[in-house]
């Protein structure tokens, strides 16, 4: 657990999301989670010297690319405070069929909210589906790169933008949507842009 205890500051919860998102193959995304809740050393027993981790659950989605829809939802619980936590962890299957998306964040509330899930997994859920999105980028670059292992011109092929109005610049009527609409090649993003800088590549 980080020290907190710096300027008065009295540490009394850590939280931690961590998400890794992969491609299993052209038309499958794995996304895999896990939330992690720890309390200061001392805080729920006397004299003690390490952190008390709380919570610790895991999820797994598969989802179907490009339409973003889950196939499977598996969760497990490693570290929770009461025997019936786990005894949720099923209820979690019915997300099959459930666009990752646009009203991901409703829906998920809708099917788990308050007595309905568990809190730390519906959030942890929430927490996962920005990422999913962004992987989107990652999964056209690597299916055009084994497209082209077969078909040379394959990369010619223009990727496809982020789902419209997922946030202020790519809203569907703003100026980057209607440029890839229009068929033109944006440039490379700026963190790309800047790599290719620093490595003495031309960026265009």
């Amino acid at each position: 657990m980080t020290d907190l205890a710096v300027d008065g500051l009295e540490p009394l919860h850590e939280r931690n999301y961590a998400v890794q998102v992969y491609r299993r193959d052209a038309a499958t995304i794995v996304a895999r989670a896990t939330v992690h809740d720890v309390k200061p050393p001392g805080l729920y027993v006397d004299d003690d010297p390490d952190p008390l981790s709380m919570h610790r659950m895991r999820v797994e989605l598969e989802i179907e690319y490009p339409a973003l829809v889950i196939r499977r939802a598996d969760v497990e619980f490693d570290d929770y405070p009461q025997t019936l936590c786990p005894m949720i962890a099923d209820d979690y299957t019915t997300l099959a069929g459930v666009s990752i998306t646009r009203g991901f964040t409703h829906r998920v509330r809708e099917l788990f909210g308050g007595p309905r899930g568990c809190a730390h997994v519906t959030a942890l859920l929430q927490a996962m589906a920005p990422a999913v999105v962004q992987s989107t980028w990652s999964m056209g670059i690597l299916n055009q790169r084994a497209a082209m292992a077969d078909d040379p011109d394959a990369g010619n092929a223009r990727r496809s933008p982020p789902p419209s109005d997922s946030c202020h610049v790519w809203a569907a009527d703003g100026e980057l949507a209607t440029r890839v609409r229009a068929g033109e090649i944006l440039a490379p993003m700026i963190p790309v842009r800047d790599r290719l800088h620093a490595l003495g590549r031309d960026p265009r």
